[in-house]
Parts: structure tokens; C-alpha cells; sequence
């Protein structure tokens, strides 16, 4: 059990807002509304304390991967990102032969019951070859209802979420199955138009994959599945901030439009997060990341980000120029609500995991708890 403590002086950022001088006290692994007389305090003045990132989209990181690691390349991801802030972290598979797929899942599965993770995304293969991105078309198929119900068996419970192109043939079916039984289906890798997203929300979508990437551009007589997934209030919306994914004018496009309460940062991590330029494998397909940007080998399509959670708060805050209690809902509270784990994580309220991330004055990171234990100790720095 970690010990009691109390971080005192910082900006804290509420469910209600942020209260300047304000403090969180941590009883063991447990935010707390009291403190006992003999608690440590911390003194985290001049600095910002924010709820612990939610990261529902990230295929990997430190060199390793989640979508055909080990249990320990997974762990060696995980912490990696759990360094820049990410407290919670759903492991993200890519398009691969399904009995493969089925057995990965069954690893991601382990760890999701040991609570290294916080479940399975499935990102392919039901996904349209005109919208890969950077997915083998060899191994791309339709979405098969009988085919996605063997995934989400395959991961015992903890299936979190599928990214469907939902315009192919059983796509709506599949999206029905998902949602019956209670996993996120999401909009994503798509060539649908206006009309076939909005069938796919009315038949129980509720999150669109990168918005704007891997999708038809809006167009004026074409809106597309941007505009479809923009305006409805039952889609949150998935942005990749790394100013390369977007445009920062799109980002504000998509907040002005979705609001801040739609909206949830990922990273699409791939093994390059937080380790450095080189070569790589996204599943079957090679990667080459140049200047922190990852590109497929053959063809130089995206293929996924280096990013992590840390260094999007930082951009959406000073170059996005958002109010941090929007950056705080969009990195923790909106994606702890649709993976159902807000009475645990995603705000900083009694009860809930001591899971927080101080930061500086220039929003930079020094410091991450975890259940109440320092991953990185801003006393030690």
C-alpha cells in the first residue's frame, strides 16, 4: 500500500474547474477528501496537477509493440508510455490474419485481467482497401459478424473496441453484434459517404477513428463521413494532435464543431514512441521514422505516430491555444467515460484512482503518479 500524501499549492484541475492553490490528497492507491495529521506533504507550487491520461488508441511504444509482442515487449510499451503520463492505456492491434489475431488477443486479454491494460482495440482487418493507410490489403477482409464475434470472444471480456469501415458489405451488422455486446464500435478507415455513416451511428457507432485520417475529405456536395461524424452529439471524436496528423485549424474545427466533450486525443502510437528514428514493424508492414514521423517503407503512407500523451497536452494548450480544462476532458475524462472506467480514472475526485500527472508552468511533465505511486517523482526529477 503507498503511503498517504498530499500534494499542496498546485493549479488543480476539477471536474468543476481548476482551483488555483489547490491540493489532492492520495490515501494509498485512492484519491481521498481528508487527510490524517501525520500524511506527507508535497509541495507542488507554480505547477499544474491534471487527472491521469486515457490513451484509447496506441499500438505500442519503447521500441516494442502491442499489436504481436510478448507479455513482456506489451509491459515495455506500457510503461513507456505510463512515463509521459498515460495512466491508462488500451492496446491497439492492426490488420493481420484473424486465428492470429485471435490468439494475440488472447495475451492482450492476460494483461487486461492483471490491469497492466485496459483492454483490446481492434484496428482492422474489417477496414476498406480504398482507406489503408498503413494496413496489409492482403489480409483486409468485410466485416463478417461471425468473424467479429470471434474476436471479441477471442479476448475474454476485455474487447474495448473495433474499427470498422462500415459502408462494406455486413458493416452494419457488425456495428449492431459490437454494440449489443458492449463494445465501441468506431467509424474508421472508411469510404463511406454522409448517408452510410449516418446509418452506421444509427445502427450504434459512437466513435470515429482519427478523425479526418484514413477517411474522404469533406467536400461541399460530398460532405462525407467528416461531417456526419462532426455534427452528431452520439460520436466522439478521435484527434491525433502531433501537428502532423492535423492541421491545427482542423483540430479547432473539429472542438468548435464536436465540442470538448466529444472529443478524445490519442496518440496511434507505434513501437517508435518515446525511443527514437529507425526501422520498424506495424504488424506485417515496415516502417521507416524519419524526424519523429513514421512512414510505410512501400508507398510513404502515415503509419501511426511517435507521439505521446504528454506532448499533446503540451501542443493543444500553447500551439492550439485550448482552455486546459478542455485538453483535460479530451486526454482523460471523455475517454474514461467511453471505455466505462469513470468511476475509476479520467478526474481528480474522491474515491478514484490516484492516478495524476503534475506538470510545469510551461506544461512540460515532471512528474506521474500511478494508484498512488510515483512512476516519475517531481521531487526526484
Amino acid at each position: 500500500m503507498a503511503p498517504s500524501k498530499v500534494l499542496a499549492g498546485a493549479r488543480v484541475v476539477l471536474p468543476t474547474g481548476t482551483v488555483d492553490d489547490g491540493r489532492v490528497i492520495v490515501d494509498g492507491t485512492r484519491i481521498a477528501d481528508t487527510a490524517a495529521p501525520e500524511t506527507e506533504v508535497i509541495d507542488v507550487s507554480g505547477h499544474w496537477v491534471v487527472p491521469g491520461f486515457v490513451d484509447i488508441h496506441n499500438h505500442g511504444g519503447g521500441g516494442a509493440s502491442f499489436a504481436g509482442g510478448t507479455h513482456e515487449d506489451i509491459l515495455k510499451g506500457v510503461h513507456t508510455h505510463r512515463r509521459h503520463g498515460t495512466t491508462t492505456v488500451v492496446a491497439s492491434a492492426v490488420t493481420g490474419d484473424l486465428d492470429f489475431l485471435a490468439r494475440h488477443a488472447g495475451v492482450l486479454a492476460e494483461l487486461a485481467q492483471q490491469g497492466d491494460i485496459a483492454g483490446v482495440h481492434f484496428e482492422g482487418p474489417f477496414i476498406s482497401p480504398c482507406r489503408k493507410g498503413a494496413h496489409d490489403e492482403q489480409l483486409l477482409r468485410d466485416p463478417d459478424p461471425a468473424e467479429v464475434r470471434k474476436l471479441i470472444d477471442a479476448a475474454h471480456g476485455h474487447a474495448k473496441m473495433m474499427t470498422l469501415a462500415t459502408e462494406l458489405p455486413g458493416g452494419l451488422d457488425s456495428v449492431r453484434l459490437l454494440a449489443e455486446h458492449g463494445v465501441i464500435a468506431a467509424v474508421g478507415h472508411t469510404d463511406a459517404t454522409y448517408e452510410q455513416t449516418l446509418q452506421a451511428i444509427d445502427a450504434g457507432a459512437t466513435v470515429a477513428t482519427h478523425l479526418f485520417n484514413a477517411m474522404p475529405p469533406l467536400g461541399h456536395r460530398a460532405p462525407g463521413p467528416i461531417t456526419a461524424l462532426l455534427e452528431d452529439e452520439r460520436i466522439t471524436v478521435e484527434l491525433i494532435n502531433d501537428g502532423t496528423h492535423l492541421h491545427p485549424a482542423a483540430l479547432r474545427l473539429a472542438f468548435h464543431h464536436a465540442g470538448a466533450a466529444r472529443v478524445a486525443f490519442i496518440t496511434d502510437a507505434m513501437d517508435a514512441a518515446g525511443f527514437g528514428d529507425g526501422r520498424y514493424l506495424l504488424g506485417p508492414m515496415e516502417v521507416e521514422v524519419a524526424d519523429g514521423v513514421a512512414r510505410l517503407v512501400e508507398g510513404g503512407s502515415i503509419a501511426g505516430s511517435t507521439l505521446t500523451l504528454d506532448r499533446a497536452f503540451k501542443r493543444a494548450v500553447t500551439v492550439d491555444e485550448l482552455p486546459v480544462e478542455d485538453v483535460v476532458a479530451a486526454i482523460s475524462a471523455n475517454p474514461a467515460r467511453l471505455l466505462g472506467l469513470a468511476d475509476r480514472v479520467g478526474s481528480l475526485e474522491p474515491g478514484k484512482d490516484a492516478d495524476l500527472v503534475v506538470l510545469d508552468d510551461a506544461f512540460d511533465l515532471v512528474g506521474v503518479m500511478r494508484r498512488g505511486e510515483w512512476v516519475v517523482d517531481p521531487q526526484v526529477g
